[in-house]
């Protein structure tokens, strides 16, 4: 498929709420950026967001605002072996690479036992 960009939607549309991948951009119109974080972040899915600004203010803000495993700003796409990658919601569960990877073969219990007085020496 050759690299598609697809405009004149809705929030409704199905490449919109669907979680699509290949090379395909969906434009919509905006009219500030917290309308745009609210629109972004309704949405059953959250694996990868992209923020092309030349604010780094807006740039701190919309990547601590959106819920999304990966932001990346100003670049469409980094992967490092090194990086924690998975998503939020429904767009996958765990991590994939670097050490944040290594919870999902790691079981985690605490057991806390309150000793008898009689048993302390």
């Amino acid at each position: 498929m050759e690299n598609t960009i697809l405009t004149n939607l809705t929030d409704e549309s199905t490449c919109v709420r669907e979680e699509i991948f290949g090379p395909v951009m969906s434009l919509l119109k905006f009219k500030d950026l917290d309308e745009v974080l609210e629109r972004a972040n309704n949405s059953n899915y959250g694996l990868s967001s992209t923020i092309m600004t030349n604010n780094l203010d807006t740039a701190i803000k919309a990547a601590n605002t959106l819920r999304t495993g990966e932001v990346h700003v100003n670049e469409a796409l980094y992967m490092d072996v090194t990086t924690p990658f998975g998503g939020f919601k429904e767009s996958g569960h765990g991590r994939e690479n670097g050490e944040a990877s290594l919870k999902s073969f790691t079981e985690t219990k605490t057991v806390t036992i309150k000793r008898p007085d009689d048993c302390i020496p």
